[in-house]
């Protein structure tokens, strides 16, 4: 029963991020830029974060000067990077594709620790990474007449790369920080990165109920709760059943794309849904 919870708890996750498409859609069609809507979610987020740290243990706030290159690089390089490519490919080419290109992280996180921590591409891995370009081209269309964009194609590429460097970066802060300090201070220091050029003090429908509302959802929602339920669970669950349980995101974005939107759900993309999908349940699994 309590490894249920654990499990459960993972899955939530999931379906948490998965559902993120809602929340910049209902702040897109009020006129708000892809980086107004990082702007709004990542300082309600770390507001939140600093809060709860505040009242639970003050000490996982602190961390040494020498070490904000790791927090530089998950906060800035990362997810600032990554959202703004998955933001931008959600609105152009929806919630479906954007989900799966995001998922083409696997590929890279394969190929940077190959490089930076030698770690072999074994017959498994380079099965995932064949499985996961096929499920991606596939999926974007591209070579078909109702093919999503080359650019388009590309930004999503570039949202599975900053997904990707927040793999690598945390892997380095994770040898001296706790995993909450590592979430508040990514979450801070792309907040604070944006602020010069997401116009926040100068946009009137930013601060617009409606806004402040799809905010406040994307923020406690997609990136509080499930960055909490996720690292709650990976307490007492193996990293490989973890990877596996939380791969419910892409299933969980592709069906609100299509059942939400109306976005197409040709035999096509459902093959290359199903080699992305594999692929990264493959990725998660032991030999």
């Amino acid at each position: 029963m309590r490894q249920a919870r654990y499990t459960a708890s993972v899955i939530a996750a999931g379906i948490l991020w998965g559902i993120i498409s809602i929340f910049i859609k209902g702040m897109n069609s009020s006129n708000i830029t892809p980086l107004q809507i990082l702007q709004v979610r990542t300082l309600i987020a770390s507001a939140i974060m600093a809060l709860y740290l505040f009242f639970t243990d003050r000490n996982l706030l602190c961390f040494k000067l020498k070490d904000i290159w790791m927090f530089i690089g998950t906060g800035v390089i990362s997810l600032t990077f990554f959202s703004l490519c998955y933001f931008q490919t959600i609105i152009e080419s929806g919630a479906s594709v954007a989900v799966i290109l995001l998922y083409t992280s696997p590929i890279f996180v394969i190929l940077m620790s190959l490089v930076l921590f030698k770690e072999k591409i074994t017959p498994v891995k380079l099965t995932a990474l064949l499985m996961t370009f096929a499920g991606c081209i596939l999926v974007s269309g591209l070579g078909r007449g109702n093919a999503i964009t080359v650019k388009g194609f590309i930004i999503g590429l570039g949202s599975g790369l900053g997904y990707a460097l927040y793999s690598i970066f945390s892997r380095y802060a994770l040898k001296k920080y706790h995993v909450l300090t590592i979430i508040f201070y990514t979450f801070l220091f792309s907040g604070i990165s944006i602020i010069p050029f997401s116009g926040i003090a100068h946009t009137g429908p930013m601060f617009s109920g409606p806004v402040l509302l799809y905010g406040a959802g994307i923020a406690v929602f997609c990136t509080v709760l499930p960055y909490l339920f996720y690292t709650y669970g990976m307490t007492n669950l193996e990293t490989g059943k973890a990877a596996i349980f939380v791969t419910i995101e892409p299933l969980v974005g592709t069906l609100v794309g299509c059942g939400l939107y109306g976005e197409p759900m040709t035999l096509v993309k459902a093959i290359g849904i199903m080699l992305t999908f594999g692929a990264v349940i493959l990725l998660g699994l032991k030999k």
